[in-house]
């Protein structure tokens, strides 16, 4: 763990195919660990979105192992797999939270005193980063399929970030509009949003710049001025897939 602002990665994208692996660490999950400062950082995956699901716990492992990462789990089922919840959340440079069910993480994490420790982890510089389910948590909410194929708002986020996230925002048709509609109608806050393949850089919960791993994809700004709501592209930076 590092003593340093307090920083978060959200994202839409991070992991690529691999050469020898199902997965590998695409550019913005190397970035994530760019980020912590440290050479040879302690990155914890959490998958608490998809059930801790073993296969995407061991897929990350051997993803790690290509990238010469150790990739530590943090598991919820069937119970915690640390005695000291805070102390191994606490031990990590990096936590990667991946994509699945945002409405099943948010309150599984807070049976388990999980928002509390993260927030915690947070504060003392650990880089909260993630995809999907792991980038909206972080806010205050977005738009989730997490109750229905249909898509609806979640607004219990941890909200250490005081805006909205929007999440496949190129990919999904329906990510937009209702993102726009939700914060027309007051539902959410102005807020950001990502394209397939880039990510939200905040230190404290200051947006510092947008990146991406796909040449040409963008974030954008929305947010509500009077019963109308705007929408500004944020430039990009391109990340290469360098070694952290």
């Amino acid at each position: 763990m590092t003593d340093r602002e307090p920083t978060i990665l959200a994202t839409s994208g991070g992991l690529m195919r691999g050469r020898r692996t199902e997965v590998a660490f695409g550019p913005l999950l190397n970035y994530a660990l760019e980020l912590s400062g440290v050479d040879k950082p302690q990155l914890l995956y959490v998958g608490t979105a998809m059930g801790d699901e073993a296969g995407h716990g061991l897929r990350m492992i051997e993803a790690g192992q290509e990238a010469g990462i150790a990739v530590d789990l943090l598991r919820l089922f069937p119970m915690p797999n640390a005695d000291d919840l805070s102390g191994y959340v606490l031990s990590h440079d990096v936590i990667w939270v991946g994509g699945g069910s945002v409405a099943n993480l948010l309150a599984l994490w807070r049976l388990h005193g999980l928002d509390t420790i993260l927030t915690e982890a947070w504060r003392a510089g650990v880089v909260l980063a993630g995809v999907s389910a792991g980038s909206l948590c972080w806010h205050i909410g977005g738009t989730t399929d997490s109750f229905s194929p249909d898509l609806s708002p979640v607004t219990n986020g941890l909200a250490l970030l005081p805006y909205s996230n929007g999440v496949h925002y190129d990919s999904e048709p329906r990510r937009r509009p209702l993102f726009q509609q939700l914060i027309a109608d007051g539902t959410l806050p102005n807020g950001y949003a990502t394209e397939d393949g880039t990510g939200l850089v905040y230190q404290g919960t200051r947006l510092i710049e947008a990146v991406t791993e796909i040449e040409g994809k963008t974030a954008y700004r929305v947010e509500r001025d009077d019963d109308e709501v705007h929408e500004t592209a944020i430039p990009t930076r391109l990340l290469t897939n360098s070694k952290h």
